[in-house]
């Protein structure tokens, strides 16, 4: 279900860790990167990604033979035009060569979308400070500040609090678009809007953020750059035309792709950047279903 989301994105590197998977590291040291995502559960299929990298190399290599043979090639015709000689048996040639330059090209390109759909779902790589495990029930207390409060009456959560005074409508949300959405009113309704400009202002005057205001639909390309592509696909709302642009489930998503394909040079970090925008969510998959809304 749609949700009101903020964020406040430090873009930043930590030297000496990995902030992505870089195709090198996979090509030059494969095993070293499998070693590491097993310390949080993750499965490498080395034997399918080195089979690809061998045949993606095979074939770029016999790409780059047949283009400088076509070259070679062409460049005869030129010569043997001049000297009056048959140029058919090398124009023949160099059409196919051009077949078969054409050819591996396509397989090349073939191989390397595999490899990428390969790459493209595998985790960042934990920081060596990270404990090993398979999931949160493996996590370790660092720090706790505080103590937990206890109550001499039975605690209510904010759903049950604002279906009590109304102002948290669900039946009404059901009406108008249906199951697990809300309508926020009267004083529940202010203290959404009040929160929303706390956050901004707080960030914003106090922190050094820049506010932002972001397109609500993004294409592919930024949501695979912030890793819920392909992971998180089917909790993502897709528009049914040519574009196939997808609703943002965060904010997180168009601020952290400012970055994309840029090089920002380390003295300009931290980017400091912040945004109020919906989050559209289906949570199909079983990550949020039984969260109350």
């Amino acid at each position: 279900m749609p949700t009101m989301g903020a964020l406040c994105l430090p873009l930043y590197f930590i030297d000496g860790q990995d902030s992505m998977l870089d195709p090198k590291l996979l090509r030059s040291d494969l095993e070293g990167v499998a070693q590491r995502l097993a310390k949080r559960g993750f499965a490498l299929d080395t034997e399918r990604l080195a089979a690809l990298e061998s045949r993606r190399r095979e074939l770029q290599a016999e790409t780059e033979r047949l283009q400088n043979e076509r070259n070679t090639r062409s460049k005869s015709i030129g010569k043997a035009k001049a000297n009056g000689e048959d140029i058919q048996p090398l124009l023949d040639e160099v059409s196919d060569l051009g077949d078969r330059l054409d050819a591996a090209k396509t397989r090349l390109a073939e191989v390397q979308a595999e490899w990428d759909e390969q790459v493209s779902g595998l985790p960042n790589l934990p920081h060596e400070s990270v404990p090993e495990g398979q999931s949160e029930d493996d996590n370790v207390e660092l720090h706790r500040w505080g103590t937990p409060r206890t109550f001499d009456f039975e605690i209510r959560d904010h759903v049950d609090l604002g279906a009590q005074t109304g102002q948290l409508d669900f039946d009404l949300a059901s009406k108008l678009t249906g199951a697990r959405f809300a309508v926020m009113r009267g004083t529940i309704a202010r203290l959404h809007r009040a929160l929303t400009q706390f956050m901004l202002d707080k960030q914003t005057l106090e922190h050094g953020y820049e506010e932002c205001y972001v397109p609500y639909m993004v294409n592919d390309d930024s949501l695979y750059g912030t890793g819920q592509l392909p992971k998180f696909g089917e909790d993502l709302f897709r528009l049914e035309d040519e574009r196939g642009y997808r609703l943002i489930p965060t904010a997180e998503v168009p601020l952290t792709n400012f970055a994309r394909d840029e090089i920002i040079e380390h003295k300009a970090l931290p980017v400091r950047l912040t945004a109020h925008t919906p989050c559209f969510r289906s949570e199909a998959g079983s990550h949020g279903r039984d969260t109350r809304a």
